[in-house]
C-alpha cells in the first residue's frame, strides 16, 4: 500500500523525526528513514529504539507512529499516479485483487474505505500475518493469494520497497517493482517501472506469462 497505492512514504518520515523529537535522540535523515521502507512495523519499531534511542516500547512506537500518520491522511489521501486506474481496470475485468501491507489494520481501513466498494477481494495487513512472517517472508504474499482463490505462482505482486519485493518473489508470485523512494535494482525475474501509469493490463497479462518487463531507462555509459 504505501508507496505503491498511495504515496504516504513523506508522512511515515515526517510522523518518526516526530516521534524522535520528542522520545529519541539526534538527527533522521532521509536515507535512515528510506532504511525502514517495507518493514514490518514492529521490526521498525526495534529499528527506532536501536538507531535513534528512541526510549519507548516497540508497541507505543508503533501506536505514536500511526496516530501521526492517520492524522496527516485525514487530510488528504496522496493516490499514487495511475494506481486506482489501474485497480479500476482489473475490477472491470473481473480480476480479483487483495492489498498485501505491513501497515496495520487501523491504518488501512481509511484507505480502502475511499475506494469504491469491492475494489479488493482482501487485504492482509501487518498486524494480522503471524508473528515473525512479515515481509520479506513469503507469508503475506501466500494469504493474499489464497484470498484470492489463486496460488500465488498464478499471481501478480506490485511493490515498491525491498523487503516487499524479496517477499512476493519469494512466495513464487510473478512481481513488479515500482521504482518510487526505495531504488529497485535489477534482479533475475524481477519487471520493473518508474510509474503504475506505465502498467495496464496487456503488462499484466506479459509479466504473468513469465515475461520480465523493465522499463526502467538505463543511463547510457560514459
Amino acid at each position: 500500500m504505501d508507496g505503491t497505492l498511495v504515496d504516504t512514504e513523506p508522512y511515515w518520515f515526517s510522523a518518526e523525526r516526530d516521534l524522535i523529537d520528542e522520545f529519541g535522540e539526534g538527527d533522521w535523515p532521509d536515507e535512515m528513514a528510506e532504511q525502514m521502507i517495507g518493514f514490518d512495523l514492529l521490526d521498525g519499531a526495534a529499528f527506532l529504539q536501536h538507531h535513534a534511542h528512541v526510549d519507548l516500547p516497540a508497541e507505543e512506537i508503533v501506536e505514536r507512529l500511526l496516530d501521526g500518520v492517520i492524522a496527516r491522511l485525514q487530510r488528504r489521501i496522496p493516490w499514487q499516479p495511475g494506481a486506482r486506474e489501474l485497480l479500476a481496470d482489473l475490477n472491470e475485468a473481473g480480476v480479483p485483487c487483495a492489498l498485501v501491507t505491513m501497515s496495520w489494520r487501523r491504518f488501512v481501513d481509511p484507505v480502502l474505505a475511499a475506494l469504491p466498494p469491492g475494489s479488493f477481494v482482501a487485504s492482509i495487513t501487518g498486524d494480522e500475518v503471524p508473528d515473525g512472517e512479515g515481509k520479506p517472508h513469503p507469508t503475506p504474499y501466500r494469504l493474499g493469494a489464497e484470498a484470492c482463490g489463486a496460488d500465488a505462482r498464478d499471481c501478480v505482486a506490485i511493490e515498491d520497497s525491498p523487503p516487499g519485493i524479496a517477499s512476493a518473489l519469494a512466495s513464487g508470485a510473478a512481481t513488479i517493482g515500482v521504482q518510487h523512494i526505495a531504488p529497485v535494482p535489477p534482479r533475475p525475474g524481477l519487471s520493473r517501472v518508474t510509474t503504475l501509469e506505465d502498467v495496464d493490463l496487456d503488462v499484466l497479462r506479459r509479466v504473468r506469462a513469465g515475461e520480465v518487463v523493465d522499463l526502467i531507462a538505463v543511463a547510457p555509459a560514459s
